[in-house]
């Protein structure tokens, strides 16, 4: 569309890893601050298969203490836990005082991977939009501090990392029949988006979006915007915030902007 901002320009590998440890100094502050305060932090970072999650993830607790940092990647659920409460195989991940959890993907599988590829019914998916409003709303007056990133990509660039999957034996781990499929059911994914978005942006919870066919870019702007989301002493004073071109907050107006990949 006309009207979409362009990306940064790329950045060479040397400026990309200089800003990073800048960014994952403060990280660092903000991790003694939370260990400190006792706070409770939880990311989750939803989006297409190929969008970056594994990247961005690594990115942010790369220097972090693997004692009060986690990553949350759920497999399928088992037998047992198809038969519980949607949301409980999730509720003993969330962090404790003093910890950061980072959940790669999360609940909202169900509005997503699990309606498009038939895992679930239209009605467990619509139980689900109903109701995880109110599940976070809790989660938050329990005193977590939940934030919520989509990485968004375009249909090209989506095509051109699952096929650099199959050449690089070392990304092979990351493929799966899912991966498969994704780029055929595009539009599918597309319309189980928005659909997420529109329900479950919410004042208390809201989703933050990312474009994310640049990953150096994306990763760095994911950075900024935890950091300046969340207070912590001795936060550098020169800090960038987060460039709105790659990182904004979601409306339905991202779509007539072209902020959002049809």
């Amino acid at each position: 569309m006309k009207n979409r901002p362009p990306l940064p320009k790329h950045l060479s590998r040397h400026r990309y890893h200089m800003l990073l440890v800048r960014l994952q100094i403060e990280l660092v502050k903000l991790q003694r601050s939370v260990i400190e305060r006792g706070q409770r932090i939880l990311v989750i970072v939803e989006g297409r298969d190929s969008a970056g999650k594994d990247g961005a993830i690594k990115s942010i607790v790369e220097h972090l203490s693997p004692r009060d940092t986690r990553v949350v990647a759920l497999g399928p659920p088992s037998n047992r836990e198809q038969c519980s409460w949607y949301f409980q195989r999730h509720v003993s991940h969330l962090p404790a005082a003093g910890e950061i959890v980072l959940f790669n993907r999360s609940w909202y599988n169900r509005a997503g991977v699990e309606r498009v590829m038939g895992f679930c019914t239209k009605e467990e998916t619509e139980e689900f939009l109903e109701t995880v409003p109110a599940f976070e709303a809790m989660i938050e007056r329990s005193g977590i501090t939940l934030l919520k990133y989509y990485l968004d990509i375009s249909k090209q660039e989506q095509k051109r990392r699952l096929a650099d999957r199959q050449r690089d034996p070392l990304k092979q781990w990351k493929l799966s029949p899912i991966d498969a499929k994704a780029h055929k059911y595009w539009k599918a994914y597309s319309e189980a988006r928005d659909k997420m978005l529109d329900r479950t942006h919410t004042v208390t919870s809201p989703w933050t979006l990312v474009r994310a066919d640049d990953k150096e870019h994306a990763r760095l702007n994911v950075i900024r915007d935890v950091l300046w989301r969340l207070n912590y002493p001795g936060k550098h004073r020169r800090l960038h915030r987060p460039d709105p071109a790659v990182v904004f907050s979601y409306n339905k107006a991202c779509h007539e902007r072209g902020l959002i990949e049809a």
